[in-house]
């Protein structure tokens, strides 16, 4: 379950706050997603402070933690919460707005914050591991001719400290293609971290990318969406910042989702979904059946 609340402090200046209760074995985790005050100058420039879905790619700042509002059950792997690849929150200031183009749409976010924790799974929630803050950068074109495209890129750095004395740089690098359009829907997404060893200059590259293809069908009122995603994630065999002692979730991935969206209601929709994956961690495909309900209010 995530709850919204966005309220306007001022003629400029608003709150936005994201919380999300999250089933557990014995009880429910309470997680504060986002809070965010944010100061509108005006469309080209927004500062904003507080805690965020980092800005890299088109996912991870798009769809958050409602799964109604995402077309499938799960998430890439690439960007999945819990996961370790992408820095999925970051805590800080932000920039951002639209760019003077005239029809091509562009538009940028800059932020600084905390970079990776101790825990990389929760990237900057409880603070930095080191001195060092991290960066953000996006820029992408929405070209109003083409209603539905947008094409970004994005790059984010920061210093990491594995143990004491052990450092490295870590240089994220992304590409988005996106067609919000439903007739079809197509996302596709890459990423490529690079991590610098800063004491003997040895680094270490993670590939990944997703793309998934979906399509709103004409008939019964346009209700039913299936799509279809592949996703890869390649590792090398050496990768001191992600050891699979400590980040197990980084591993080689192929892995494919089919599945279907209805639409109940303008407000509630039935997902079912089937997975079938191969990881590094598994020797064998490792298949699964999903199914979900999702709704909002």
């Amino acid at each position: 379950t995530t709850l919204f609340r966005s309220s306007a402090l001022s003629a400029k200046v608003s709150y936005f706050g994201e919380v999300s209760f999250t089933a557990e074995p014995t009880t429910y985790e309470l997680a504060v997603e986002r809070s965010i005050v944010r100061y509108d100058y005006n469309d080209y420039f927004k500062l904003s402070f507080g805690k965020y879905h980092t800005p890299i790619g088109y996912w991870n700042a798009t769809f958050h933690h409602g799964a109604w509002l995402q077309t499938t059950i799960s998430r890439p792997e690439m960007v999945k919460f819990g996961g370790s690849l992408i820095p999925v929150h970051f805590v800080g200031a932000q920039a951002e707005g639209n760019i003077p183009s005239g029809g091509l749409g562009l538009g940028y976010n800059v932020g600084l914050g905390n970079g990776r924790g101790s825990l990389f799974s929760k990237a900057g929630d409880s603070g930095d591991v080191n001195s060092n803050r991290a960066w953000v950068a996006n820029v992408y074109a929405r070209p109003s001719r083409l209603y539905g495209l947008q094409v970004g890129g994005s790059f984010y750095g920061d210093k990491l400290s594995t143990t004491p004395g052990t450092n490295f740089n870590e240089w994220i690098a992304a590409a988005d293609v996106i067609w919000t359009k439903e007739h079809p829907e197509v996302l596709a997404e890459y990423a490529n971290v690079n991590h610098r060893d800063l004491a003997t200059s040895r680094t270490f590259n993670t590939t990944s990318y997703y793309v998934q293809v979906a399509y709103r069908l004409p008939w019964e009122a346009s209700k039913w969406k299936p799509y279809y995603r592949f996703e890869y994630i390649h590792r090398p065999g050496v990768e001191p910042v992600w050891d699979f002692s400590t980040t197990p979730s980084v591993v080689d991935l192929v892995g494919s989702a089919v599945g279907v969206r209805y639409d109940i209601t303008n407000f509630a929709a039935f997902k079912g979904e089937y997975r079938r994956a191969r990881s590094a961690l598994n020797e064998h495909n490792v298949n699964g059946a999903f199914f979900q309900t999702a709704f909002t209010f």
